[in-house]
């Protein structure tokens, strides 16, 4: 598939001057911040990140942002929780200098009885989504992805769950993401197709604006469990589009990670360089800003 770019007006600038360079070079290398990247030679920065399910605790936080620029924030119980840890939050982490990728579970597509129920859902968990942003501080047009779990094609239904439940937030003054797989799933013997790709070819020519925020941890393209100075554009995932990728896990998936193993510890979990205890399992992010969500 041909992947049509995903506009995003508040965006970082894909191209700088040479005398922008020259000053991004300058405090980079004066800033007490590893976590921003090194300017590579597209001009293009890439920062890193990373989310969890489970708040590591304010004792944690100082440690994380001595790596990463940016910090998962979820609004909702993550799957798989009842409750949700990071409430409450949001200000601790801006005050230490945390941008955020802001998510809001989605629903499964065994949820729906039709595409007139989904879509109906979709606008139920919308309100909820909008109303939980409010709560928790987010400003206005902060950008919340919506937390897709599934793989490959989706239904016509859950086409119509997203499409309702994007379509409703903005009219919320809240834009809309999706996180979800950039992972090909095979639909024939030589045809593939991954969720992201899916999502932007039926919103794109209809849709109000939305980001991509893609999960491949499949090595490679996906560096494995590391922290470079450069990390890897969220082009580099494999959707040329997407302005977030996910590129490991934990714990690691064995099927996609077999040419990467040596970059997990032992126990298959990746951990900050600084957390030498192994005490708060992550998962680790590369965007094209340091606040992805534009949440501060």
């Amino acid at each position: 598939m041909d992947n049509k770019p995903v506009i995003d007006t508040r965006a970082e600038p894909a191209t700088l001057s040479v005398v922008a360079l020259l000053a991004a070079a300058t405090l980079l290398a004066c800033s007490v911040s590893p976590q921003a990247a090194a300017v590579p030679e597209s001009g293009q920065l890439s920062y890193l990140g990373f989310d969890r399910n489970i708040y590591p605790g304010d004792a944690a936080l100082r440690m994380l942002h001595e790596t990463f620029a940016f910090s998962g924030y979820w609004l909702s119980p993550p799957p798989g929780e009842k409750s949700n840890s990071w409430s409450g939050k949001r200000e601790l982490l801006r005050s230490l200098g945390f941008g955020f990728l802001v998510l809001y579970r989605g629903r499964g597509s065994h949820e729906f009885k039709n595409t007139q129920d989904a879509k109906k859902l979709g606008e139920q968990d919308a309100a909820a989504t909008a109303e939980a942003a409010k709560r928790e501080g987010f400003p206005r047009d902060t950008i919340i992805f919506l937390d897709i779990e599934e793989g490959g094609r989706l239904s016509l239904a859950y086409h119509s769950y997203i499409q309702g439940w994007l379509w409703t937030l903005t009219m919320r003054d809240y834009q809309g993401g999706f996180y979800c797989s950039g992972i090909p799933v095979k639909e024939g013997a030589r045809t593939t197709v991954t969720t992201a790709e899916d999502i932007v070819s039926d919103l794109y020519f209809k849709s109000r604006a939305f980001s991509i925020w893609v999960y491949n941890d499949a090595c490679p393209p996906s560096p494995g469990c590391t922290f470079p100075e450069n990390p890897p554009a969220p082009s580099a995932s494999g959707m040329e589009s997407a302005t977030v990728w996910q590129f490991a896990q934990s714990p690691r998936r064995k099927e996609f990670t077999a040419h990467c193993p040596a970059k997990y510890p032992p126990d298959g979990n990746c951990y900050a360089p600084g957390d030498t205890a192994h005490s708060w399992f992550l998962d680790i992010n590369s965007a094209n800003s340091t606040d992805p969500s534009h949440g501060k």
